[in-house]
Parts: C-alpha cells; sequence; structure tokens
C-alpha cells in the first residue's frame, strides 16, 4: 500500500475510491502519568506521551490501510493526521485520506 500527502502519485493514472480512516485512543497510566507531570517542572521532552503519540499514530496508519484495502485500494493519497486531547493524559489519533486504485 503507497500512502502519499500529495494529491498524485508519478506516473500513475488514479481512481478515486474514498475517504478512508483509522483511529485510536490512547493513554498512559496513572504513574507514567504522575512522573511526566513531575519532568514538567524541569523542562525537557516527555518521552512517555512521545512514545504514546507514535503509538498512537502507528495504530491510526494501520487501521486506516486496512479500510482502504477494504476498498480494493492500491494506494491513499492526501493522508493527514489529526489529534484531540479526550481527557488528561489521553489523546485520539485520526489517520485519514483518499484511497485510490490505479487505472
Amino acid at each position: 500500500m503507497i500512502l502519499v500527502t500529495t494529491e498524485t502519485i508519478s506516473g500513475k493514472e488514479l481512481e478515486t475510491l474514498g475517504l478512508v480512516r483509522g483511529s485510536t485512543i490512547q493513554s498512559k497510566n496513572i504513574g507514567r502519568d504522575i512522573t511526566q507531570g513531575f519532568k514538567t517542572l524541569v523542562g525537557g521532552e516527555l518521552k512517555a506521551y512521545t512514545e504514546m503519540m507514535n503509538e498512537a499514530r502507528a495504530i491510526a496508519t494501520k487501521r486506516m490501510v486496512e479500510d482502504a484495502e477494504g476498498l480494493g485500494a492500491d494506494a491513499v493519497v492526501c493522508m493527514r493526521y489529526a489529534s484531540s486531547a479526550v481527557m488528561q493524559g489521553a489523546a485520539e489519533v485520526i489517520a485519514y485520506g483518499t484511497a485510490v486504485k490505479f487505472k
């Protein structure tokens, strides 16, 4: 499966199949949340949250690809990510784009 952020794929003629998406909501356990809270006092990267968001993007991307494969897509164009806080320490990540088939 080809994933691109552009509207086209060089050298390919595309047939649009439709919107595809995948999402997840991730949170860290309360112990990690407390330790990351202390980290904000001294500054620096919140590695537990970086890991959480990387994992969330990977899951959302996988689910989007599965959605595209269900439509018989060869690729997803205009692929994007969005995220929002659901509650303290939990975030939703959505991956979305347009499923296409090569002509």
